[in-house]
This record gives C-alpha cells, structure tokens and sequence, in this order.
C-alpha cells in the first residue's frame, strides 16, 4: 500500500471516529452535555485562534483586538436572532429602538452579518494601525477592543445593545453538528486562502516587508486584506459564542479572552492551523479536566489531600503550560501542519533512537 491510498483511508477513518463520536454526544445530550459544551467551546476558540494565527502567524502582524471584533459579531448575531416576542422582555428597562424591535435574522445570515460588521469595522480602524508595527500595533489594537467595548455599554447603545445589562434569550444550538461544521467551513476558508497566492504574499510580509514590497507586493492592501479577513471570522466565532452561551454583556469580552486566544496560538504553534485546533481542544479540556483539583473535599484512596482547594485548579494548569512552553518553545505543532507521514516519521525517529539507546 502506497502513502497516498494509506493517508486517504486514515482521513476517512478520521472523520467516521469523529463523526461517530458526535453522534454518540448527540443521541443523549443530557448525560454528555458536559462534554458537549467543552466541543462547543473548543471548536469556536478554534476558529478565533486560526484567525488571529493567519493575522498573527502567517502575516506577521501582532493583533490584540480579538476580543473587541468578537463582540462585534456577538452583539449583532444576538440582536438578530433573539425571538421578536422575547425582545421586550429583554429590552425591559429603556426598550428596543422602533426600526430594530421586528428586524430579524436565521442563524447562519446572522453570523454573517455580524462577522460583516466587524470586518467593516476593522476596515476603517486599519487604516491609520495598520501603518503601525510590533508593539505599536498590539497596544493601538487592544485599545480599540477595550473602546469597543465600552461603547457597546454606553448608555446612548441602550436601546440597541441593551447597555450594562447585556442581551439573552438568545436561541441557542440545535445539535452538537452545527458548531462543529461552522466552525470546519470556517476554518477550510481560511486554510485555502492560506495556500493560495495571498496567502504566500502574506507569509512574504511576514518574513521580510522590505523584499516583499520589492518583488512588487503592496504592503498596506494585503495587510489591510489580512486584518479585514481575519477580522471576519473573529466576529463570525464572536456569534457562535453568544449563541453558545444564549447570554451576553460587555464583561465577556474583555482583554482576558484575547490572552486566552493568544494562549493557544502560542500553545499550537504560530503559523500552523492544525497547531491552533490541537492547542484550543487542549486549553479548553484541559481547564475542565483539573476541575476537580479546585474540590477541596476530594479524596485519593480515602486520604484527603490538603493542597486541593478553590483555585488550585489554575495552578496546576499554569506549571503544565510552562512546562509545555519550556520543552516545545515553538508551540506544539511550530510551524508545520498535522500529516500522516510525519506522524508516522516520527514514530520512526523515536524508535530509532531508542534501539540506539538500547545497542550503546
């Protein structure tokens, strides 16, 4: 059997093991909505992670403003697709403007919408940032994140975005199939932009702005292109988290959410999408999987163990991720992408290292 055939069985054994796995969640939600929710929230890090590495990783510019163009798309998404006999109630302290109480949307136009929206928005602030580079940039985007935000509380948004007291009844997902496959259309979007003939422009950007621009690249249109782009999916997984949460405000999205995303870009890799995906499932099960190290009634062999308590949980979970950190200082995947064959080399290495090991 030749690589070629022995990969392509692989994927589709990949894809029956996951497809079987969800349904697996889906025929009983109630036992594995545990489980369900840690897929859900994972897989809508995911494509805010392959955003901010196609912005951050491939095209070389250090973006902190995830957390506002998520709340972006969050806040229209949820604007749209709150049920029109519910909006009264949820606009119960200052109402809903007129033009906006009957304007409503399906799940999928919302989102768009709402990813539209954040990238106009990211649009018009690129073009004074975007002449800006490393920390420049970073700190001009967290800024505009955190006026985003304010904005969206100001009491003149009131009868838009509901001010202070956030938004819910939003509809929430109907299956576990839904996000995933968002989040798998998305995600592919951006990995064929990646490989084509942008995305090899941004990755010169990346490695030398001054050559780029001498082989005839314009700088600024395919950073803006860039930070538009990756802006649109953010706001896009801004959407799929209010609808994963059914309620939102403005404390959702503070700076803390872009550090997490940034968390597992890093994790992953920087400028490797599948190493975005690996580090999203890892950050978020791994956060829940220590849980009961904040337990402070949990036994082991019936001996109580006095270190467990309230917040031991992040603890533990930050010594692993510096240990993470300090062994793979390129993130899980560095640079490369997920392959059967280099799966597979890699067991080769290993075990040729230990039958050297073995010989000496």
């Amino acid at each position: 059997m030749n690589k070629k055939t022995r990969n392509t069985i692989l994927n589709i054994l990949l894809v029956a093991l996951v497809v079987g796995l969800l349904c697996f969640f889906q025929s009983d939600t109630s036992s594995h909505s545990y489980a369900i929710s840690i897929i859900e929230r994972s897989v809508i890090y995911a494509v805010v992670a392959v955003a901010m590495n196609l912005l951050n990783g491939f095209t070389g510019l250090f973006s902190l403003g995830q957390a506002g163009f998520m709340a972006i798309g969050a806040y229209v998404t949820a604007i749209l697709t709150i049920p029109v006999e519910m909006r009264d109630s949820v606009y119960y302290m200052n109402g809903i403007v007129g033009w906006l109480h009957d304007l409503h949307a399906p799940m999928v136009v919302a989102l768009l919408i709402g990813g539209l929206f954040a990238a106009a928005a990211a649009a018009l602030i690129g073009i004074p940032i975007l002449r800006l580079k490393s920390d420049y940039l970073a700190i001009a985007t967290l800024g505009f994140a955190e006026i985003i935000r304010a904005f969206l509380a100001a009491p003149m948004m009131d009868q838009i975005t509901n001010g202070s007291y956030g938004l819910n009844n939003i509809p929430g997902f109907k299956n576990i199939f839904q996000p995933v496959a968002l989040a798998v259309i998305c995600i592919g979007i951006m990995v064929l932009l990646i490989n084509s003939s942008y995305g090899r422009a941004f990755k010169a950007i990346r490695e030398d702005d001054i050559a780029a621009e001498a082989m005839g690249i314009n700088l600024f249109h395919h950073k803006e292109l860039s930070f538009v782009i990756s802006s649109f999916f953010t706001g896009i997984a801004g959407g799929m988290l209010a609808i994963y949460m059914r309620s939102i405000d403005t404390k959702t999205f503070q700076v803390m959410l872009t550090y997490n995303i940034l968390l597992i870009v890093v994790l992953g890799g920087i400028g490797s999408v599948t190493g975005s995906v690996i580090g999203s499932f890892l950050i978020n099960g791994g956060q829940e999987w220590l849980r009961f190290l904040d337990d402070d009634t949990f036994k082991i062999a019936g001996v109580h163990i006095p270190l467990f308590h309230p917040g031991f949980r992040m603890v533990v979970y930050s010594i692993l991720l510096m240990v993470v950190v300090l062994f793979w200082r390129r993130g899980i995947m560095g640079t490369n992408e997920f392959s059967w064959n280099g799966l597979f080399g890699l067991f080769k290495r290993k075990k040729k290292k230990i039958s050297a090991g073995g010989e000496s």
